[in-house]
């Protein structure tokens, strides 16, 4: 029986739900989440101290990819309790107000991200467009300004979905179906009405992912565009290969977007366990990859990495 709190149709307690009918295997399945979590904490760290100790390298692209890495860590850090306490612990129960936060937290960072990858398109697309002001439009100050302004526009995104959910009556249980608390999942326990959690939802998705991706693929057409136009091989190899890894970053992050999205609409025949890794790859490949990919494609973070093994083996 679930535990209502006196003052309001809300579950004391939410229940968390990681693999259906696999919870003996839990300790195991915690293993390969550990080592997620701590390839996603060293790599994005390293990456950060490595621009952070290289003045030369505090430069747009690399600010950018500072914001970048520290989102990942953000992300990283609002799953990881329940995750963790689940597969590690068997504690499933997460208290109603610490699921609004962490539903808060895990949609800010996500809409963060996708606003950091638009940021990181107009960089890529004012270095080959326009590389005679690239100095002169990309300031210290400006990309300062950009970085407040996605905070500020996510948490404004966000700020609306506790509140919407707190207003709502919560009478169809109190077992969600992931490992942490993401606002679609907590709203279809309500029995009221959800049309307003809908629409705004909707709406949330279509200003963030909708536009975001939009203005991506109309900077990489004219980054395209311009790159076909220059005459040398090897300035055209160049200039691609200082948009390769930003690239990889999209697609890792808005592919699992529309993979779930396909299979909301598509796929609810299928298995509950392809939702649930789908999910898992959304939240939990960025964080991971990001930073590899960054280390693998650009010679400067590279030379760092290798710098820091160096002086390990002296």
């Amino acid at each position: 029986m679930m535990d209502f709190n006196n003052t309001s149709f809300h579950p004391a307690t939410f229940q968390l739900t990681g693999f259906p009918g696999q919870e003996a295997a839990h300790r195991w399945i915690s293993i390969p989440f550990c080592v997620v979590y701590v390839t996603a904490m060293v790599g994005n760290c390293t990456v950060l101290c490595i621009i952070w100790a290289n003045r030369r390298l505090h430069q747009p692209m690399y600010l950018f990819l500072c914001m970048l890495s520290v989102n990942d860590l953000g992300m990283s850090l609002s799953t990881l309790p329940t995750v963790l306490s689940i597969f590690c612990f068997d504690v499933a129960d997460v208290a109603f107000d610490a699921c609004l936060a962490q539903m808060f937290f895990i949609h800010f960072f996500s809409f963060a991200e996708s606003r950091i990858l638009l940021a990181m398109s107009f960089d890529r697309f004012v270095a080959i467009c326009e590389p005679l002001r690239y100095a002169a439009i990309l300031t210290n100050p400006r990309i300062m300004r950009i970085g407040l302004a996605v905070v500020i526009k996510s948490t404004s995104t966000v700020f609306p979905f506790p509140f919407l959910i707190k207003r709502l009556p919560i009478c169809k249980g109190s077992v969600l179906s992931h490992a942490y608390c993401l606002h679609p999942d907590m709203m279809r326990l309500a029995c009221a009405d959800t049309t307003v959690n809908n629409i705004y939802g909707l709406f949330a998705i279509f200003v963030t992912y909708g536009l975001d991706s939009v203005f991506i693929i109309l900077s990489y057409v004219k980054i395209l565009t311009t790159v076909f136009n220059i005459a040398s091989r090897e300035q055209r190899r160049t200039a691609l290969n200082t948009c390769a890894s930003h690239i990889c970053a999209v697609l890792l992050f808005y592919v699992p977007i529309i993979a779930i999205s396909v299979m909301h609409r598509f796929g609810k025949n299928a298995p509950r366990l392809v939702h649930i890794l789908m999910s898992y790859a959304y939240l939990f490949v960025p964080p991971v990859l990001n930073p590899i990919i960054y280390s693998v494609k650009t010679k400067e973070i590279r030379k760092g990495i290798s710098r820091i093994f160096s002086r390990d083996l002296i």
